[in-house]
């Protein structure tokens, strides 16, 4: 016997079934321990299983070449559906820490929409207090991004995009028309930078700029106040 520990259960299961070299369903699991995802990512816990392989098959040496080929098929449709069952998994996590945070919070304000891909989540909140939670020149939406980004960098090691209302598209649309400007100097000079920027729009600004000009060599410049801004040079060269 064995024991297994592995952030979910499905994990557990399979990590076991490796090590013994036998198929899931060939073994004798017990669960000591189910995974807990806890409160942000802090105080998890992980499955932990106890496994051996079922006293019937221990006497089998080998399964039919028509048995191995439908299990062999049968692992095949588990890994396809595995992305799939991870994402959902990341999904239901995010979902109840960010309820757990919203209803601890003073605020009336709900989560509308959560979306999971490959790279991203997508998170929207809408609600009553929507103005309350941005705060004055959004400050409350930068703590919250920032909060939201260490919790789910870390643990899932992916990025997010924060929508609280329609915050988020006006700055989209706000950084854009301000652009304009730098990029007409860009056009006559060859080169330019931003003003000043935090937070969000530093984002924003960069990855438009990089998808104008792919050329050029457009990198993030911080300032003593921890602003940062954006250069645009004549030509492109390596950067950390």
């Amino acid at each position: 016997m064995i024991e297994i520990s592995a952030p979910t259960l499905e994990e557990a299961y399979t990590k076991a079934a490796l090590d013994l070299d036998a198929s899931i369903v060939d073994l004798e699991i017990e669960v000591v321990q189910n995974a807990s995802s806890g409160f942000l990512g802090f105080f998890a816990k992980p499955a932990v299983i106890r496994a051996s392989i079922k006293r019937a098959m221990q006497h089998v040496d080998k399964k039919p070449d028509i048995q191995r080929k439908h299990s062999t098929k049968k692992q095949k449709v588990e890994q396809v559906k595995e992305p799939v069952k991870e994402q959902n998994k990341i999904k239901y996590e995010i979902k109840e820490g960010l309820n757990r945070l919203l209803d601890a919070s003073c605020f009336d304000v709900a989560l509308v929409e959560l979306r999971v891909d490959d790279e991203d989540v997508h998170i929207k909140l809408d609600g009553a207090d929507v103005a309350l939670l941005i705060g004055k020149e959004g400050y409350r939406y930068k703590a919250l991004s920032y909060i939201l980004h260490n919790w789910i960098k870390i643990k899932y090691n992916l990025n997010i995009s924060l929508e609280i209302a329609e915050f988020l598209k006006n700055q989209e649309e706000m950084i854009h028309k301000y652009l304009e400007n730098v990029k007409e100097k860009i056009n006559q000079n060859g080169k330019a930078q931003t003003k000043p920027l935090d937070g969000i729009l530093v984002k924003i600004a960069l990855g438009n700029l990089r998808e104008a000009y792919p050329e050029k060599y457009v990198a993030i410049r911080s300032l003593r106040d921890g602003r940062k801004i954006i250069v645009v040079n004549e030509y492109k060269r390596s950067h950390s």
